[in-house]
């Protein structure tokens, strides 16, 4: 399994890259990040789980970040977002794959595709100087999450997909 918290890039070798703190800082405080990198420069939620911890197999509580490791594992990650209703997964905008069709499309209640390409962080705090090399979009599983990513003042297009 690659770095939890983390998603992949073939150019930069590596797997763990963080969620830029404008966007965490954007949607508010969560209870939970179950799949946040062993060492972290700053917080995305008052508790967070690593690749030690296993954090599809532990418990989820209240409202949770999840920037899952990129790839064909991603699917896992939303299947377990859309079970705890009360969630924001940040991944690839890749609409047309199985994981949209089977956990976002008909399971999440709003998406906001970002504008540009987001530029993610390095385990030490860095800034990337490449972008992602691909769209992301955030994923609300809640009403109230759907309203979250409604009012945030990210540059973007928010679809609402269920009320």
């Amino acid at each position: 399994m690659s770095g939890m918290g983390s998603h992949q890039s073939a150019a930069a070798l590596k797997d763990e890259w963080l969620t830029p703190p404008h966007i965490i800082a954007a949607l508010g405080e969560f209870d939970l990040d179950p799949c946040s990198p062993i060492n972290r420069p700053w917080p995305t939620a008052a508790a967070h789980y690593t690749i030690l911890d296993n954090g599809l197999q532990m418990p989820w509580h209240g409202r949770v970040w999840c920037n899952p490791p990129y790839g064909l594992e991603a699917a896992q990650w939303l299947a377990r977002c859309a079970d705890h209703g009360n969630a924001i997964a940040l991944v690839f905008a890749r609409t047309e794959t199985r994981m949209f069709f089977d956990h976002v499309w008909p399971e999440a209640h709003a998406v906001l595709f970002i504008e540009g390409r987001l530029h993610f962080h390095h385990v030490d705090g860095t800034r990337a100087k490449a972008n992602s090399g691909a769209p992301s979009v955030l994923i609300a599983y809640g009403a109230i999450n759907a309203a979250d990513l409604r009012r945030i003042k990210i540059p973007g297009k928010f679809i609402r997909l269920k009320l």
